[in-house]
């Protein structure tokens, strides 16, 4: 595994312009689609079931197509974790991994404002913000606040086994050659279902630095906010470089590889 940094004037060509064209897109439609799910589903005022399921397929479907749109033209990263995973792998070099980020960022900042724009200020509530949940008796699911860090840990360690899943079936499916790549989109999308599942009443279920950040610089919330970036930056990291070492670089495989010759 190497680093590549990339900070040659050929580094920052059409074709690395054109990607980090695909990714501020990409990612603008997912927060605008993501936010506008959570909006609708407290605006319906749906029961909380109904809601996490709408709020978990709405996100994960998103996520699939979107995937499966500009996975050909820039990897389909759509998420800083998932960029951070691929540089510090070696898959991608820093250079452009800085700009996929920049990109990302600046088009969840523009989702964020495209939707607010669109819906009726006195329904958009906290703009889809995350934050944790702290457990209440007789209330339902949430992190208790006893727990590691005040529940500030326990936020922290679930943003980062969620981002784990994620980045773990990405790296199995659509970067390892052995993996069934036609069907990563939807593997991918079926893992942020999932995470959804689960985190929604926890943390929000992020994941995604760039989802939580474009939100929260237009409705100025920024409760819990480093959470959502250091837990998912963890979990990527921890899932690229375990499957770089245990799975894509394996002794058996270069064993096999020896006999066969």
């Amino acid at each position: 595994m190497t680093i590549q940094m990339g900070f040659q004037a050929e580094d920052f060509n059409i074709k690395t312009w054109r990607a980090v064209a695909a990714e501020f897109i990409a990612t603008g439609l997912f927060v605008f689609f993501g936010v506008g799910t959570v909006i609708a589903m407290q605006a319906s005022r749906a029961d909380a079931g109904s809601a996490i399921i709408a709020i978990a397929v709405g996100h994960g479907v998103a996520y699939a197509v979107l995937v499966a749109a500009i996975a050909k033209i820039s990897g389909g990263h759509i998420n800083p974790a998932v960029t951070f995973a691929a540089a510090i792998t070696g898959k991608m070099k820093v250079s452009t991994a800085m700009l996929y980020v920049g990109g990302q960022i600046a088009a969840a900042i523009l989702g964020a404002l495209l939707i607010k724009g669109v819906i009726a200020g006195p329904v958009e509530g906290a703009l889809g913000t995350h934050a944790l949940s702290v457990f209440e008796p007789g209330v339902g699911q949430g992190i208790l606040d006893n727990q590691i860090g005040d529940g500030a840990g326990a936020g922290l360690l679930v943003e980062a086994v969620l981002t784990f899943a994620l980045v773990f079936v990405i790296f199995a499916t659509a970067i390892d050659s052995r993996g069934l790549r036609q069907l990563a989109p939807i593997a991918i999308g079926l893992t942020v279902m999932v995470d959804h599942f689960v985190g929604i009443p926890l943390t929000g279920a992020s994941m995604n630095p760039a989802r939580s950040f474009g939100p929260a610089v237009v409705a100025n919330i920024w409760t819990d906010h480093w959470i959502y970036w250091l837990g998912p930056l963890i979990g990527a990291g921890t899932a690229a470089v375990i499957y770089e070492f245990v799975f894509l670089h394996r002794e058996d495989d270069d064993i096999s590889t020896e006999e066969a010759a």
